[in-house]
């Protein structure tokens, strides 16, 4: 009987295998259990999924999956979250962090959450998670190194720390600078090195165990109490991923895919990565900063979006979403989320962005020879007065200057969307370029290389 287990940064693949044969999987994200269920394995084990980067798995999938006759079960980080809040509907869970969950002693999904690398390195966590932390505090608590005073100020510390920078050392150097007795701060350290409590591994191992005696008794399909609810909401994702599953696509294959076709095409690759970066960071940054992306946010972005892009009725908006992969109103919704916050990010750094423009420059090798250009301008248009020319002093219309400063002097049509290009090269306003583009027309022709 096959069983399909979606684990990373708690316990890799390699080591799992060593307690239980089965299909191991990258952490969960929406869709994966679905997917994995369309499969009819006997069972599917959830321990790690995704928070932040992609949408986490999605309640009605897991629901879903057990209407379907699969045994699912969870423990250890999202998989402990998910049945502690699927249980009374069916789903299994294991393990000390499920039953914190359960009780209500744990609440928060930052108690789990970790920071980890990407599959190349087997999602090694570069955090530690919170109910580790605490696990640990407990046992040096019971074993005498630090007193219940120490031990509180310590989970206070860890907890108020950003989840992907937790860890011992850093909770360690905390606790000095906070003034706590050295004595128990360095026995701390001493108990770390050899005494530290992985429970999320712990249970981890625990929920493979659950799932070999489940083997083994062989009970035959899930049965169900509830009756599964089509909605239209749900039809979609099932389509949508239903289709990705029959494709074997996935959003990482897409994005190895779309990559080796970037890197071929110039500079386009650097380009693209950097603003998947700024994506993935306007939405830590919003998380952290408590940043609600709501209706309002959204709307806004979408009507940004749609006159930076010329999408101005709905025959053209339909087009573009069914090119795009973003038929679902799911999908769509969230493609905006991710617009609110990007635009968000840019005008909360717009400023911090500016100051380290001279660093990126340096960085790419390029400092010195615009900076050499743009000493010359200064130069050549002050000795003529021409440091604010207007239209007249250059003898052009406006469409004149613009047909000059894309078609020759960046060697592309004018945007028909002004707002795309004017985002693009900003901050910016249509004054301001218009401005520049006099400039540069009036420093081309005195030195000799306009018309």
């Amino acid at each position: 009987m096959r069983i399909v287990v979606f684990t990373g940064p708690t316990l890799a693949a390699d080591d799992a295998r060593r307690v239980l044969d089965a299909d191991y999987r990258p952490p969960a994200g929406q869709g994966d259990v679905y997917r994995a269920a369309l499969e009819r394995p006997f069972a599917v084990g959830i321990i790690d999924g995704y928070f932040e980067r992609v949408p986490a798995v999605w309640h009605k999938e897991i629901l879903w999956a057990m209407s379907q006759g699969v045994h699912v079960l969870g423990a250890s980080s999202m998989g402990a979250l998910r049945a502690a809040e699927l249980e009374a509907f069916g789903m299994e869970g294991v393990g000390a962090i499920f039953r914190a969950a359960r009780s209500g002693k744990l609440e928060d999904d930052d108690e789990v959450a970790v920071a980890h690398g990407a599959a190349d390195t087997g999602y090694r966590a570069t955090s530690e998670a919170m109910v580790n932390l605490r696990a640990t505090l407990r046992a040096a608590e019971k074993a005498g190194v630090v007193s219940r005073r120490t031990r509180a100020a310590l989970e206070r510390l860890a907890k108020e720390t950003y989840y992907p920078e937790r860890s011992y050392p850093a909770l360690i150097a905390r606790g000095r600078e906070a003034g706590l007795r050295a004595d128990q701060i360095d026995g701390f350290k001493a108990f770390v090195r050899g005494s530290r409590v992985n429970q999320k591994r712990d249970d981890a191992i625990a929920l493979l165990e659950r799932l070999a005696e489940l083997r083994a008794e062989a009970p035959g399909p899930k049965r169900v109490a509830f009756s599964f609810e089509h909605t239209d909401a749900w039809d979609q994702v099932a389509r949508h991923e239903g289709a990705r599953a029959a494709t074997g696509a996935d959003a990482s294959s897409d994005a190895g895919a779309l990559a080796e076709e970037l890197r071929l095409d110039g500079d386009a690759w650097p380009r693209a990565r950097t603003g998947a970066m700024l994506r993935a960071l306007a939405r830590t940054e919003a998380k952290r900063q408590g940043v609600d992306v709501g209706r309002g946010l959204a709307d806004r972005a979408e009507r940004a979006f749609r006159a930076e892009r010329g999408i101005e009725d709905e025959g053209r908006l339909t087009a573009f979403r069914a090119e795009n992969g973003l038929e679902g109103d799911d999908d769509w919704t969230r493609f905006l989320e991710g617009e609110a916050r990007l635009r968000w990010l840019e005008a909360m750094f717009e400023t911090d962005a500016r100051r380290h423009l001279v660093e990126e420059l340096c960085a790419t090798g390029r400092y010195a020879a615009l900076r050499l250009r743009a000493d010359e301008k200064r130069r050549v248009l002050g000795a003529h007065g021409l440091e604010a020319p207007g239209l007249d002093d250059a003898g052009v219309g406006e469409d004149e200057l613009w047909r000059w400063y894309f078609e020759e002097r960046l060697g592309r049509p004018r945007p028909a969307a002004w707002a795309t290009h004017l985002r693009e090269a900003g901050p910016v306003d249509e004054d301001g370029l218009r401005q520049e583009a006099l400039r540069e027309l009036l420093f081309e022709r005195l030195r000799g290389k306009g018309r």
